[in-house]
């Protein structure tokens, strides 16, 4: 179908790139993110705009973090912009005069890894990203799941401790605040803070207080050996692979693919999550395994997720 751009709206800057039919970037261009959601709208038109000079394209791929409806058209709600019922595809279409889709942010870098990433070769995936919070998407049969209403794989809100610590979201005990980044850095500041002796690598890399501790810190830290920043890792990897246990009894993927910022520390954090992940799977001993793996794309999962979905006949069809 040619050429198509993706858009990957950032906290700080909102990238558009121009993808090809086997997954390649041939360019970017990138504008700060603004802060009002109307100037968010003409920024990424500007960022299609300035992708698109010197080349022929035939549509959009909008990853939006949100609720996205299942006709791809508008963002029913955004944690981090005030969009309300946002009717973005048509708001971006009369800006760029091409055809838009908006996708959820995680099934399109879902999507993505599925495509050209770690998934190739599975028909059957479900990828979660490990980040600030917790997010993913499910391909099925080779197709992604939206659900119904089309803001299914929302997983870092399952419910995995009732009445547990309360979430951005309004409820209580979500799998994010177990395991992501913000979980991470509390499970350290909590165990530097109970026993400095064991923490004092981390310590040293911040401003020699709990409070001061980074998640950049806890990586470092726990590759030199500290034993505080080693247990705070598999801590958020018991609920990392407690969570998968619970969706491979839902869905039976072949494989997981873990993606996020934290999923660039390599086997620091797959190898853990994957002795909890087989620890919790009912009949682990005795069912086939679905393999945990790292995402392959990096920060270019969702904007090219984002451009091939542009390419995929509206699911409603």
């Amino acid at each position: 179908m040619g050429l198509t751009i993706g858009v990957d709206i950032g906290g700080t800057k909102i990238a558009a790139g121009v993808v090809d039919e086997e997954g390649n970037i041939l360019s970017t261009f990138k504008v700060p993110t603004p802060t009002t959601p109307q100037a968010i709208v003409d920024a990424i038109a500007a960022a299609v705009e300035g992708a698109r000079a010197g080349h022929e394209i035939v549509g959009v791929g909008i990853g939006a973090a949100g609720y996205v409806n299942r006709q791809r058209s508008t963002v029913y709600f955004a944690p981090n912009i005030d969009w309300r019922q946002e009717p973005l595809k048509d708001e971006v279409e009369a800006r760029v005069g091409l055809p838009v889709v908006v996708e959820n942010d995680a099934n399109a870098a879902a999507w993505g890894e599925y495509k050209f990433g770690a998934g190739k070769g599975h028909r059957n995936v479900i990828c979660i990203t490990l980040g600030t919070g917790l997010g993913g998407g499910i391909i099925i049969g080779n197709k992604l799941r939206r659900g119904h209403f089309g803001v299914a794989a929302e997983f870092g809100h399952i419910r995995m401790v009732p009445d547990g610590l309360l979430c951005g979201c309004g409820s209580q005990g979500c799998w994010e605040q177990y395991a992501s980044g913000r979980a991470l850095v509390r499970y350290a500041k909590q165990r530097a803070n109970a026993t400095p002796e064991n923490a004092e690598i981390l310590l040293s890399l911040g401003d020699g207080s709990p409070d001061g501790i980074e998640g950049k810190h806890i990586s470092m830290a726990a590759r030199q050996g500290d034993a505080v920043a080693v247990d705070s890792y598999r801590e958020l990897a018991r609920w990392a692979g407690a969570g998968l246990a619970d969706l491979a009894s839902l869905f039976d993927p072949s494989a997981f693919i873990v993606g996020g910022g934290l999923s660039d520390e390599g086997e620091l954090v797959l190898d853990p999550i994957r002795k909890s992940y087989k620890r919790w799977l009912v009949g682990g001993n005795w069912r086939p395994v679905a393999d945990v793996i790292a995402a392959r794309l990096g920060n270019e999962a969702g904007l090219v997720g984002a451009a091939d979905l542009a390419r995929e006949p509206d699911p409603i069809m």
